[in-house]
């Protein structure tokens, strides 16, 4: 049975996917025909679009500043739609989110390694509890939700066998918005060969020889030299990749930013020149000092997680999503600049251990996921209006995500044992990685 369906007018959850897709799109929309312009990122994809389709530049630095800071290959990909207005450039990138809100919630709840199917309501949960990302993702018209899509489904066909097409879509996403690059490390431990090497292929495809005969070979190479000396290879005390305002800020919750907020005199409230300054860090080093502290901890992480996965031979479908939803969480937080939407890619996680908090057969370890997803939920909510910013600059999403993949990591480390399946809600042992790919074959 495909796990892949349309919504249906039948189904009320589906309904309310499909009002809440309609009114998100009427958002962005209604601005721009009866209003005064849809402002935040829709008018800068459209400017990218246009210097495409008229040979324009797209790193040209106004005041030193570049406006677009994404690869060449994104503002191709936004030419066509651009070619027939704004109206139909935003209506496309609307359409996109909507569909890339679906499939993400579908692939989510197939891929979480549970036998038991979940009833509506339950997989609809992680949706009600990542909205407020999928909300900005829509105001702001940034691609992170359906860069989510193209990573789990991505994910969908390593795990079937399909390396070289896995491999591709990681490409592309990383070709769109840079931080999905963070899966080639993990592929390589994993030993993952053919994605990689299909990642990398396609990386170069993606970047070089499609624009190349739209932008020209040597304008191609120049744009991309441009674009990552400004953005990936650019890193100082005031800030980093053409955002110094942000980087630093509250708006920022990625681990780099965190870090420097806690162990450098920084104002977290520098994005507002006219707000009060506000200062949460516990010590006060120098940057060099800060960043030998973030490398440490960066390495800690890492070197964590790969030793508290389980052997090749021993995953299993249960283990495997566990994996992958903290593979999913260190992505999210090793971006350079983590903004609120880039937390939508904790959809996956949550999604697992809600499974998990439902399904598990040992009582207190499904009261304890609850405890879990309802603090990382708590914490969450303090990023909504209303709350002092101060929550933001201490972390409050980054916090978050450290509590999602400590109870993944809890899940993982200590999967249910035999006999504690013995019950009449159990399932038999679970097949290893290998024998679900045998078993998915036939």
């Amino acid at each position: 049975m495909s796990v892949f369906r349309w919504p249906s007018w039948r189904r009320p959850l589906d309904v309310l996917f499909l009002l809440s897709c309609v009114v998100l799109t009427a958002y962005v929309v209604v601005p721009e025909i009866w209003g005064n312009g849809k402002g935040k990122d829709y008018g800068l994809w459209y400017w990218a679009g246009q210097q495409v389709l008229h040979g324009g530049t797209l790193y040209e630095p106004a005041d030193g500043i570049l406006d677009f800071i994404y690869p060449p290959t994104s503002a191709i990909l936004l030419a066509l739609p651009s070619y027939f207005g704004k109206v139909t450039l935003y209506l496309v990138l609307t359409i996109l989110n909507a569909a890339a809100w679906w499939l993400t919630f579908l692939l989510s709840n197939a891929m979480t390694g549970s036998k038991d199917i979940p009833g509506p309501w339950l997989a609809a949960l992680p949706g009600f509890a990542t909205f407020a990302f999928v909300f900005e993702t829509y105001a702001l018209g940034q691609p992170n939700l359906v860069l989510l899509a193209m990573m789990l489904m991505g994910f969908w066909w390593l795990l079937r066998g399909r390396s070289w097409s896995a491999g591709a879509l990681f490409a592309l996403a990383t070709a769109i918005k840079v931080f999905p690059v963070a899966v080639f490390p993990y592929l390589l431990f994993r030993g993952h060969w053919r994605a990689a090497a299909s990642m990398m292929i396609f990386l170069a495809v993606f970047l070089v020889a499609i624009p190349a005969p739209i932008r020209g070979y040597q304008r191609n190479v120049s744009e991309l030299t441009t674009w990552f000396t400004s953005m990936a290879a650019s890193a100082s005390e005031k800030g980093f990749g053409q955002r110094n305002e942000q980087n630093w800020s509250w708006i920022n919750q990625s681990l780099i930013a965190q870090v420097h907020r806690f162990t450098r005199h920084i104002d977290y409230n520098q994005i507002e020149p006219a707000g009060p300054a506000g200062y949460v860090n516990v010590i006060n080093v120098d940057f060099k000092t800060a960043n030998w502290i973030l490398l440490g901890g960066a390495a800690l992480i890492g070197f964590g997680f790969m030793a508290s996965l389980p052997a090749r031979l021993a995953m299993t479908p249960r283990s495997t999503a566990e994996e992958l939803g903290i593979l999913f969480c260190l992505m999210t937080i090793a971006s350079p600049l983590a903004r609120q939407y880039y937390f939508v890619w904790l959809y996956f996680p949550l999604t697992v251990l809600f499974h998990r908090a439902a399904f598990d057969p040992r009582a207190g370890v499904r009261r304890g996921t609850w405890a879990a997803i309802a603090g990382a939920c708590g914490l969450m909510v303090l990023s909504l209006p209303g709350f002092p910013l101060l929550f933001q600059a201490l972390g409050n999403d980054l916090a978050a995500t450290a509590v999602i993949v400590a109870a993944l990591a809890w899940h993982m480390r200590h999967p249910p044992g035999i006999d504690s399946l013995a019950g009449p809600n159990s399932h038999a042992a679970e097949p290893t990685a290998q024998q679900a790919l045998i078993q998915s074959v036939q």
